[in-house]
């Protein structure tokens, strides 16, 4: 039980102003555990990372750029191969992920279908117009 000691003995003539705190600058970089964010190719070595490979990484936060006020981060690995660095950022506009340097992404198929697909007409009235078909009980019915 004396390992799990949650409070701490603080002597009657303790002075906490003497304490020098520690600062803790906005570029300084934590070392942070992470996965792998997008499966992505080592430009050095031609290596190829998986999504989901666990890496040590440096976190900062990047200090010219926000977007609507989300801070944006730059993380830094090294290749498990060549022991080259990567860099990639996080991307709150698309809710994504991007590669900076050292790697570049791999051709994800899933996300050339969802640009090239076409906005569908939402409304009814707008897929009578394009079907070219006026369906005679829709019509009485916005007569009624």
């Amino acid at each position: 039980s004396e390992r799990k000691v949650l409070q701490k003995y603080y002597p009657p003539d303790f002075d906490p102003s003497v304490v020098k705190r520690r600062k803790t600058g906005g570029g300084r970089q934590k070392t942070v555990r992470l996965m792998a964010p997008f499966s992505m190719r080592c430009n050095t070595c031609g290596e190829y990372i998986y999504r989901g490979k666990k890496f040590n990484a440096r976190k900062e936060t990047v200090n010219d750029d926000d977007y609507y006020g989300i801070t944006i981060y730059r993380f830094y690995i090294k290749c498990s191969h060549c022991s080259s660095e990567i860099t990639f950022k996080t991307d709150p506009r698309n809710a994504d992920y991007a590669a900076e340097h050292g790697a570049s992404r791999n051709f994800e198929p899933w996300r050339e279908k969802e640009e090239d697909k076409e906005p569908e007409p939402d409304s009814d009235e707008e897929k009578e117009e394009s079907e070219g078909e006026i369906d005679p009980m829709k019509a009485l019915e916005q007569r009624m």
